[in-house]
């Protein structure tokens, strides 16, 4: 298919994980709805952001996957024609936990999962307390629509993950994420972050020669310290921003992508051509000084 229709759900959550399922199975009928063929959920959609805190009670909120709401979902997706990409807090075995997301395909099979690759240890953001880093290397999902990357969240930052998953043959990559600013923060700051955020992504959808999809939360969290800054978008090859969500509201947008724009941009715009895979070795170092040379 060289045309297909995205949706992104950005919402809210609570503290209920049943609510938050219903919710985002709500908002996934609405995108079906309005013409989507592959909606994207945002990060670890079924619960608050429990990663604010180091507290052993936050792993009671994983599951297996494939499991329930995996399941769940898949039977969604068979229903209503739609591919769903899930992120969830994973159980894989006791004491070990990931960050993972799941892709269902249009019948409702599961395709596979990926788990995140780089893991942030920052003030309201102690992943590195909760999840295992992914061992499954990047991956790309064969759906009925599209061939599509997905990567979450942390990733954003780092072109190697998004280049590897390009030159796995993705057609579009999907970033779920939660991402937000602390409320104590001046309109400045909070300005310079959501464009650095933004920028960073345009720039994969460049250099790559395909669209990005990034869906991020929204609402008040950690008691009150922190405002998840939505603003969930998509970019096409040229880094164009074709939809910005809002900062404040919950939104379920769909958008069309046409996938023969890779094919256009990548002829004119040859970076895949001119790679000089030969002259990057040294990028597997930890850094470069007189001790590595």
């Amino acid at each position: 298919m060289t045309k297909v229709k995205v949706g992104l759900v950005q919402m809210s959550c609570s503290a209920h994980k049943q609510s938050n399922l219903d919710k985002a199975t709500q908002k996934i009928r609405e995108a079906a709805g309005k013409g989507a063929q592959i909606v994207c959920l945002q990060e670890l959609f079924a619960s608050l952001y429990f990663c604010d805190v180091e507290d052993y009670e936050n792993f009671k909120l994983a599951e297996p996957i494939p499991g329930p709401s995996s399941e769940a979902l898949g039977k969604l997706a068979a229903e209503l024609g739609v591919v769903i990409i899930a992120s969830l807090f994973e159980k894989r075995a006791q004491g070990l936990y990931h960050n993972t997301t799941a892709v269902l395909d249009a019948d409702g099979s599961y395709l596979g999962k990926y788990r995140k690759m780089h893991i942030p240890d920052d003030p309201s953001y102690y992943e590195k307390f909760y999840f295992t880093p992914g061992d499954l290397g990047y991956k790309i999902f064969k759906t009925k629509f599209a061939n599509i990357g997905v990567l979450i969240c942390w990733d954003q930052w780092y072109p190697e993950a998004a280049r590897i998953t390009s030159l796995m043959g993705a057609e579009i990559l999907f970033y779920p994420t939660a991402i937000g600013w602390s409320t104590s923060q001046d309109d400045a700051t909070n300005a310079e972050q959501y464009n650095a955020w933004q920028t960073i992504q345009r720039s994969h959808a460049v250099a790559n020669g395909v669209h990005v999809v990034s869906v991020n939360r929204v609402g008040i969290e950690q008691n009150g310290a922190m405002k998840f800054w939505g603003g969930s978008f998509v970019a096409n090859p040229f880094g164009s921003v074709l939809f910005q969500a809002s900062h404040e509201n919950e939104e379920v947008q769909v958008t069309e992508l046409d996938l023969s724009n890779t094919e256009r941009y990548r002829t004119h715009w040859p970076f895949m051509r001119d790679r000089r895979i030969d002259s990057y070795g040294q990028i597997t170092q930890r850094y470069i000084d007189q001790e590595s040379l």
